[in-house]
């Protein structure tokens, strides 16, 4: 069967590569065609567009780059007009794959949803677009599944990905070495994989680093961006990057300053307490005060129901409030301990692993039977 998949950023890429992989394990003659980047290419998809130039953070950016996603748009509607794929697999990114989602619908393809957009954090208005252009939606966070039913929309939770690519991980021996780390207690830094979100939180993390001389500053860096974008960030060999090492990062590390986003559900599952931080241009702030409905921005404490993690966001991401925040996270500590607790919670809620596999059983499954 042919399928098309849409994964417009980074973590949908990944998660993207991850499905394709389990369904060609279920059909072995498979043919995937769409938008992603590294992953899904090295998993076995034709990218025919890469994803690296609509993604997008914050609402200004959308204006920003208007005019490429509406190219973007129409040459993947000719795509699937052309091609007339079995399916249409979208991952995230709800403006643009909605309106696929519709078009497809349209001409006749079956649209499957895995992990759709958050609209019950802030756009609740996109239900009935759901709901009239998918044949199927996959969500892989728990309180997601209680929502759509609330709203009539019958979905499968699947579990999360992120606990399949932790289970799998293997932790490197010579991490320390390979990356000439000394045994200085880590504290990790993990700002987010677009220049703009980097941007806007490493320069008011670091601007920390005389507060810690017992401590070094590990960056995750990611492959998408060059090496030397991350050489202004070294503080002239105060803060160490590594490259596509964040788990062994996390492995290592004493606590973490995180980027909203998923690493901050990564890093609970690795058992790293943890600080919160999000900032992004005043306008795209502002806008989404006005729309969002939920009262956490963080994965951890969206799922906990409660707050678990600190959140600091635009104006209260400040050097003194980060510095207030880890101070009471160091080893020992009671809020440290009360954290590791609490992280349980969430393990608990997100079930076992398998999440690639089940999405791909039911999506192959129900293809099958429709044949």
């Amino acid at each position: 069967m042919q399928y098309f998949i849409i994964a417009g950023e980074r973590s949908g890429d990944l998660h993207g590569s991850n499905l394709l992989k389990e369904i060609l394990r279920l059909d072995p003659n498979a043919v995937a065609k769409g938008i992603g980047g590294r992953f899904l290419r090295e998993a076995g998809m034709e990218v025919l567009f890469d994803y690296e130039g609509i993604a997008i953070m914050g609402f200004t950016e959308i204006f920003e780059k208007f005019s490429l996603i509406k190219q973007t748009s129409n040459l993947v509607k000719k795509a699937l007009a052309e091609n007339r794929p079995d399916c249409v697999i979208l991952i995230d990114y709800g403006g643009f794959n909605l309106r696929i989602a519709a078009y497809a619908k349209s001409i006749g393809i079956k649209v499957f949803y895995y992990i759709p957009p958050k609209i019950w954090a802030w756009n609740t208005s996109r239900i009935e677009k759901l709901r009239t252009n998918t044949d199927r939606i996959f969500v892989i966070l728990p309180f997601e599944k209680e929502f759509y039913e609330r709203h009539g929309i019958e979905v499968d939770y699947v579990g999360n990905p992120i606990l399949d690519s932790i289970v799998s991980f293997e932790p490197s021996p010579d991490f320390r070495f390979r990356n000439r780390l000394d045994e200085k207690p880590i504290i990790a830094v993990l700002p987010g994989s677009r220049k703009s979100e980097i941007e806007k939180s490493l320069y008011r993390i670091l601007s920390i680093l005389p507060a810690y001389p017992d401590h070094q500053f590990v960056v995750a860096g990611v492959d998408n961006l060059p090496e030397s974008y991350y050489n202004h960030f070294r503080r002239n060999g105060r803060v160490d990057i590594v490259f596509e090492q964040t788990y062994d990062l996390l492995h290592h590390a004493e606590m973490a300053v995180v980027t909203s986003g998923t690493a901050t559900l990564e890093t609970a599952l690795f058992n790293i307490p943890q600080v919160v931080v999000y900032a992004t241009n005043t306008i795209s702030y502002l806008l989404a005060r006005l729309f969002i409905k939920v009262k956490y921005i963080s994965l951890v404490n969206l799922i906990a129901g409660k707050k678990i993690v600190a959140e600091l966001i635009q104006n209260s991401f400040s050097p003194a409030n980060l510095r207030k925040e880890l101070e009471v996270l160091h080893p020992g500590s009671h809020e440290r301990e009360e954290m590791l607790q609490q992280y349980e919670l969430i393990r608990s809620r997100l079930g076992n692993p398998g999440a690639s596999r089940r999405c791909a059983e039911l999506l192959v499954k129900r293809l099958s039977d429709e044949k």
